[in-house]
């Protein structure tokens, strides 16, 4: 648990970080999950099954206090043997801890998208609350899929932890860390991966993390903080939510400069992924307006370690949109089963307004493409237009409009797998 020593000791050390507003490495270096309490998230939590015997099981785990009291957190666990009723399926699993996002919670039908790959899979509610029980077709034993995830009722646990709502996000941030969500909320995350760790029929060492949205934002500070994980992938979430044209920029500029400051330093993921060394897969759209592609592709420069992105034109913004990519599936494969690699595409260049990067594929690449925009304004009101590009000689060359303010390219393999270059902004 976060405990009261360490409190003191964090809000000591955000004093001592540079009073400039903007993220900090320092802040990474001090720690909030980086000393002690990190050696304590991971060891396998006090848990609880509600239901062992389901395709999809359910239980809780013990996470930081709140309001004085540890808190519980409510999770959905599944595993190949478990959706096809054939335990011998369990051993030396893959495992991957599932994040979900604003207004989200535990889906079962994430856990069971991910066992049926043949990966032990745990997803837990980040806001206090126990998801209703899954229901299955009695002669098939196929999951009975809710279609519109607002029908998924929500049950305040007894101990749950602080509301995922912006003044758990915001407005508390500094001072008493115990109620601030991202404590909580990273120190859950952590913890699901220490408990798939510690099951049986899991394989420790092949581990990932994904999440969507919000869930993308702390899929960024926990692969920076837990090492352990072989792969991420944030789904939209990104960092310089400060700066920016993300929705999220209002709530941080309404905090006073000092609060605003500490938010900062401590909860952007800015300050965190300089030293993320997990390889991880960005995936967004190009217009989305939670997560904007000018922090987005700021957040991509960040990472020194192993990364790649894929940036698809008007990707929808929702949860079945953020976990429908395969390429998400295809990574983690890669990282954790000996699967088939993604593309890679070297830094583009440009010259008399023709684009070109390398190329490295396993598998043959069946469709090239430079993907820009001419407009100004808005990035979530810019429209995107798509050209063929060349694939030859292990280079990608396309031509870029003289008048193009934001442009990238993208290979697709035979799978249909799409990766994108880095982002060249112009304006």
């Amino acid at each position: 648990m976060l405990r009261p020593l360490l409190v003191a000791f964090l809000i000591s050390a955000s004093a001592l970080l540079p009073g400039t507003v903007g993220p900090s490495v320092a802040a990474a270096d001090a720690g909030l999950w980086t000393l002690g309490n990190l050696d304590a998230l991971k060891a396998a939590p006090e848990m609880q099954w509600l239901d062992s015997d389901s395709p999809i099981r359910s239980l809780t785990y013990r996470n930081e206090p709140f309001n004085g009291t540890p808190t519980d957190v409510f999770a959905f666990y599944a595993t190949p043997g478990s959706v096809s009723g054939n335990a011998k399926l369990d051993k030396n699993l893959p495992a991957v801890v599932l994040i979900h996002g604003g207004g989200g919670t535990a889906f079962a039908e994430w856990v069971w998208l991910w066992a049926k790959r043949g990966y032990a899979a745990i997803a837990m509610d980040l806001s206090g609350r126990r998801a209703s029980a899954p229901e299955f077709d009695p002669q098939t034993r196929e999951l009975n899929v809710v279609r519109n995830h607002r029908d998924i009722i929500r049950t305040r646990l007894p101990h749950g932890g602080p509301e995922a709502d912006h003044v758990s996000k915001f407005t508390n941030a500094g001072g008493d860390l115990s109620d601030d969500w991202q404590i909580h909320a990273v120190a859950a995350v952590i913890r699901a991966h220490s408990l798939i760790r510690s099951f049986p029929e899991v394989d420790a060492e092949r581990t990932a993390v994904t999440g969507i949205s919000w869930g993308g934002y702390l899929t960024c500070l926990t692969a920076s903080i837990d090492s352990r994980f072989k792969a991420a992938v944030p789904v939209y979430g990104c960092g310089f939510l400060y700066d920016g044209e993300s929705v999220q920029r209002s709530l941080i500029d309404a905090l006073p400069e000092a609060q605003r400051a500490d938010w900062i330093q401590r909860y952007d993921p800015s300050a965190w992924l300089p030293q993320c060394r997990v390889p991880i897969l960005f995936v967004n759209g190009t217009n989305d307006k939670h997560y904007p592609l000018v922090s987005y592709d700021r957040c991509y420069d960040q990472v020194p370690g192993p990364k790649a992105i894929r940036i698809e034109v008007n990707m929808r913004h929702s949860h079945p949109a953020g976990w429908e990519p395969q390429e998400i599936g295809l990574f983690i494969d890669q990282k954790l089963r000996g699967g088939d690699p993604l593309p890679t595409i070297g830094r583009p260049q440009i010259e008399n307004g023709v684009a070109s990067a390398t190329v490295e594929s396993k598998l043959p690449l069946k469709q090239a493409q430079v993907h820009f925009t001419t407009d100004d304004g808005p990035l979530i009101d810019r429209k995107w237009q798509s050209v063929d590009a060349t694939l030859k000689s292990g280079r990608v060359t396309g031509q870029v409009p003289d008048k193009a303010s934001i442009w990238l390219l993208s290979v697709t393999d035979s799978r249909g797998a799409m990766v994108s270059s880095e982002i060249v902004i112009a304006d």
